[in-house]
């Protein structure tokens, strides 16, 4: 019960900044649309993005928390200060090093990203260059912040950590309203209002260190003991996250052989899937990730177990109607929220088609958050990256096949076959990640699971079918004004969560189905 709390605690933070978020892209849509400059911008965001989700999210984050699960569980105070002001200055200096060479070499980074751009000569590479020499600090600030978190969501502090993304979209909005008019090219605000957000997501999270007495003080420990316990665990997982990244990027790079607007239709197909994505994976992901870890160094494996089983079966309760219910509204969350001014009927439709591909694979993408975890907890950090090595080939080979294929059949939208081989290629992850934990009998379901796939497979029929019902056309929903748009919207959303609801009571699906080891 406790992790459901936590669970719910993260994903409610986490929806306040999907909200902002959301926010921020209709802005983004209204001011820049989709053209050259916001694809610019976006490649440059990305790239320190790529940056942050390597080293913050990514790979630190998953070989710093079950290092410092076990010397907290040791109960040794002084040893946990230590580690931490090690950690701490060791990572700053890389970190120093990494961003300094960042904005140094701007273009030599972005040629990688772009070839594109700058076999073709496009104006978009050298404001990209100039965008990309103001963001990539970011990944300095951010990485810290990850840092912190990791620290806070160790001693159950989940709130700060998790509220915290939602300054990025603060600073962004009021860069873009505040800020554009001002500047000879207006999208260059975006770039000062991600710098900007990096520094205060690092500042708010001094006050909750300093309650819990556990604020880092900076020292370099290339040779402290625990430092190269983390390095160790880090390697492999750095090869893991740059892999889920480097698919991402691949789709960009191919993006900027496409058609002007690729990128961008990727971009805002990509914002919807992480709300869901962001809101229940990377909530579920944070909040069990310490339990494990904790469980692990307990040696209670059955406990283990508990709780990878409690966390994939709400996994399949929440991503399987959410991915069906992006697929079917695709087209009016799209137009709602973004076709307004520069954002314009076709851009609706090209990023619906890779938003429905994106959709395919959120169950899949979930699945990873959730079962990636198992292996990190155990301080097994091998295994999952021979298994994300394997993806990224086949999502590059998928890549390849599916984009070629649209090609060659003259589909007006090619850039949805990479969000097609990106979603195939997380089933094939989470595939092969279930099949090991349970190879190894790391992780064992438990009795229940027939109940819970029939009442989920009916429900989601029941709330399919609700959706289409009360759909209407899409002419009619881009020829209504913004206010009607978003109240039939919210009553779509709202019928198909109560079908939903209503039809999993009906299929006697209960709480207690779901709640094994989630205590």
């Amino acid at each position: 019960m406790k992790l459901l709390k936590s669970t719910a605690k993260v994903g409610t933070a986490t929806i306040t900044s999907r909200i902002l978020g959301f926010i921020r892209d209709m802005v983004f849509a209204r001011y820049f649309g989709a053209s050259g400059e916001t694809d610019a911008f976006f490649l440059a965001f990305k790239i320190p993005n790529f940056m942050r989700r390597l080293f913050a999210e990514g790979s630190f984050s998953l070989a710093f928390v079950p290092v410092l699960s076990e010397v907290r569980a040791s109960g040794d105070r002084r040893a946990l200060r230590d580690l931490i002001d090690h950690v701490a200055g060791t990572l700053l200096a890389i970190l120093l090093v990494i961003t300094a060479i960042g904005v140094l070499a701007a273009p030599a980074v972005l040629a990688i990203f772009a070839p594109g751009w700058l076999i073709d000569g496009r104006p978009e590479f050298g404001l990209a260059a100039d965008m990309l020499r103001i963001t990539f600090p970011y990944i300095l600030f951010i990485s810290m912040t990850a840092l912190a978190g990791g620290i806070l969501n160790t001693f159950d502090r989940f709130l700060v950590p998790a509220l915290t993304p939602a300054l990025l979209n603060i600073s962004m909005i009021s860069c873009a309203v505040l800020l554009s008019t001002r500047m000879e090219v207006p999208v260059m605000a975006l770039a000062w209002g991600v710098l900007i957000a990096g520094a205060l997501q690092l500042l708010v999270q001094i006050p909750a260190l300093m309650r819990l007495r556990v604020l880092p003080r900076p020292r370099w420990g290339w040779r402290h003991s625990g430092v190269r316990k983390v390095l160790k665990l880090m390697i492999p997982t750095l090869i893991g996250s740059s892999v889920a990244q480097i698919n991402l990027l691949l789709d960009v790079v191919i993006a900027t052989f496409l058609v002007s607007g690729s990128v961008s239709w990727l971009y805002y197909s990509d914002r919807l899937l992480e709300f869901p994505l962001g809101v229940f994976g990377v909530a579920l992901s944070t909040v069990i990730l310490p339990n494990l870890s904790r469980k692990f160094a307990q040696k209670t494996p059955e406990a283990f177990s508990h709780t990878l089983d409690w966390a994939m079966r709400l996994a399949v309760v929440i991503t399987i109607p959410a991915a069906l219910g992006l697929a079917v509204l695709a087209r009016p969350i799209l137009i709602t929220l973004f076709q307004y001014d520069a954002f314009g009927a076709d851009d609706v439709e090209m990023s619906a088609l890779s938003l429905s591909a994106y959709a395919a694979g959120l169950p899949a993408f979930i699945a990873v958050k959730v079962l990636a975890p198992g292996f990190y907890a155990r301080q097994d950090t091998k295994t999952p990256v021979k298994i994300a090595i394997t993806a990224m080939v086949s999502n590059m080979v998928l890549n390849l096949v599916f984009v070629g294929s649209l090609l060659a059949i003259d589909f007006n939208g090619p850039h949805t076959g990479l969000a097609l081989a990106s979603s195939a290629a997380a089933y094939i992850n989470a595939g092969l990640l279930y099949w090991m934990l349970r190879k190894h009998d790391v992780y064992r379901p438990e009795a229940g699971w027939g109940r819970v796939a029939l009442a989920v497979v009916v429900s989601s029929v029941a709330m399919v079918l609700a959706l289409l019902w009360q759909y209407g056309d899409v002419a009619g929903w881009l020829q209504a004004p913004a206010i009607q748009r978003a109240t039939h919207l919210g009553q779509l959303i709202g019928l198909g969560v109560i079908v939903y609801a209503f039809a999993l009571v009906l299929g006697g699906l209960r709480r207690h189905h779901l709640e094994k080891g989630s205590a």
